[in-house]
């Protein structure tokens, strides 16, 4: 059996590998504490996800990809769940749908590039 430390996500995994006589390995994961000398997780980049206007809530995108269809308005009354826009990712549509009620105010345009945690939109009130 051999064990190996693998990083995922900033987070520490030690995994022991068995292998099984010619039909390949079988890996038994489990997590448990990064060791005292494991480089600490990186934050996440400050300026990833723009935060709300107070009291409002923001919209961020899931994952990196292109806006492909925008279906509400600025200054649209928007409900919780109401679609807002697609999100075209590995030639996938995603639907970014409104996390509560409120008065959209877009950050995007259809065909704009955005990444993981960029601001689509902002709901006030």
């Amino acid at each position: 059996m051999k064990k190996y430390q693998v990083t995922v996500n900033g987070e520490v995994f030690l995994v022991e590998v068995e292998e099984l006589g010619g039909a390949g390995a079988a890996a038994a994961f489990a997590q448990k504490p990064a060791p005292a000398s494991a480089p600490a997780p990186k934050p996440a980049p400050a300026t990833a996800a723009a935060p709300a206007q107070a009291g409002g809530k923001s919209v961020n995108s899931p994952l990196p990809g292109t806006i492909v269809k925008i279906l509400v308005e600025n200054g649209q009354a928007v409900k919780t769940g109401d679609l807002l826009l697609v999100l075209e990712a590995m030639k996938m549509e995603n639907d970014i749908i409104a996390p509560g009620d409120g008065i959209v105010t877009l950050k995007v345009k259809v065909g704009y590039a955005v990444q993981s945690g960029d601001l689509l939109a902002s709901l006030e009130g």
